[in-house]
């Protein structure tokens, strides 16, 4: 699997709050109903996506609880702001 815990928990709290915003914008007074059935429409998409980042969050959990799968540690290896890295005389 290549999400981890935390991009998944990232992808939710990205969709809702995008979910958030769209929802604001079907109650807005000052747009037509063409506007609104589109922005509705948009909004069952990202339930559906929202859902289904929520299952896969949720089968990863018990995967990892039912030792199926495991969690890999990445560590990062940054090689800006490190001046040995930095080209001599240039």
């Amino acid at each position: 699997m290549a999400e981890t815990v935390g991009s998944i928990i990232d992808k939710i709290s990205i969709i809702e709050l995008k979910i958030f915003h769209m929802a604001e914008q079907t109650r807005r007074k000052d747009i037509d109903s063409s506007h609104k059935r589109e922005f509705a429409r948009k909004l069952k998409i990202m339930e559906i996506q929202k859902r289904d980042l929520v299952e896969e969050l949720s089968g990863l959990f018990k995967n990892l609880a039912l030792k199926k799968a495991t969690l890999k540690l990445y560590r990062q290896f940054k090689m800006y702001n490190d001046p040995k890295y930095r080209l001599k005389n240039g």
